[in-house]
């Protein structure tokens, strides 16, 4: 008989691997690919320092929501950077992976701090905060891990 607390826990840890995985080349990267829907795309400014805090977002969206609405609340998360000079960088990507363990997560948003005072002026933000007003609606569930990158 199948453990469910051994599924969720293997899916888990797999889910955490890709996202740890695909953070460690995340630096600039621009793709689009006229075949795929799924678009990369980043803003950054120079990352000077060797460690740096990543604070990686997954998002799964609620059924009802449109793609109008998806697409509203990803340009306000990308409009962050200009609004919160503390955001070293912003990469963000929609999921491609064959394996079928996203568990419905569908967006990943990797946020880059120098510092984790940076992150603590971030997190209550008005900016911040109002973004939260716009993805509330449409959110079903969400996932943060914060790390310092390693070499």
């Amino acid at each position: 008989m199948k453990k469910p607390f051994a599924s969720i826990t293997a899916g888990a840890i797999l889910l955490s691997f890709f996202v740890f995985s695909s953070c460690q080349n995340a630096d600039t990267k621009t793709e689009t690919t006229e075949s795929e829907t799924e678009v990369t795309e980043t803003t950054t400014e120079s990352t000077d320092s060797k460690n740096m805090l990543r604070h990686v977002v997954l998002f799964k969206f609620k059924d009802s929501s449109t793609p109008e609405q998806v697409k509203e609340v990803e340009d306000a998360f990308l409009a962050l950077p200009s609004k919160i000079k503390e955001i070293k960088s912003l990469e963000w990507g929609t999921n491609n992976s064959p394996e079928g363990l996203n568990q419905g997560y569908t967006h990943c948003f990797f946020v880059t701090f120098d510092s984790e005072e940076d992150r603590a002026a971030y997190l209550p933000h008005p900016d911040h905060k109002a973004f939260g007003d716009i993805l509330g609606p449409h959110l079903d569930k969400v996932l943060v891990v914060d790390y310092w990158t390693k070499e």
